[in-house]
C-alpha cells in the first residue's frame, strides 16, 4: 500500500508548514484526491488515523475531498467533468481532450494553533 508512504508524506509537509508558522499543532487537514490518482482515499484515512499519533497532527481533523476527472475538448472547446470514466467529450464525443482535473492528490489546507 503506498498510501503509507503518501501519509507520511503529508504529515512530514504538516510539520513543516506548522514550523514555518509557529504552530504547535494542526487542527485540520484537507486534501483533494482525484478519481485518477491511484490513491484510495478509505486507506489514506485509515493510515492517516495510524500514524498521525506521535505527530502535530495528533488531534487533526482529516477531511477527504474526491475530485472527479475534468477534461477540455480539443475540438469543441468546452470544459466537462466527467461522470464515468470513459474519456470522450460528452458534447461532442471526440476523444481528443487533455485531462485538467482528477488526477492527482493535493495539501489543500491546514488549520493552526
Amino acid at each position: 500500500m503506498h498510501e503509507y508512504s503518501i501519509v507520511q508524506s503529508l504529515l512530514d509537509s504538516c510539520d513543516e508548514n506548522a514550523v514555518k508558522n509557529n504552530a504547535t499543532k494542526v487542527t485540520k487537514v484537507v486534501v483533494k484526491i482525484g478519481v485518477m490518482s491511484g490513491v484510495e482515499a478509505e486507506l489514506l484515512k485509515t493510515a492517516f488515523d495510524t500514524f498521525k499519533e506521535e505527530t502535530i497532527c495528533a488531534e487533526a481533523e482529516f477531511i477527504i475531498n474526491i475530485q472527479q476527472v475534468v477534461i477540455k475538448c480539443h475540438n469543441c472547446s468546452k470544459e466537462s467533468t466527467l461522470k464515468k470514466l470513459e474519456y470522450c467529450c460528452p458534447e461532442c464525443q471526440s476523444t481528443e481532450l487533455d485531462i485538467l482535473d482528477g488526477e492527482d492528490m493535493f495539501l489543500m489546507s491546514l488549520e493552526m494553533e
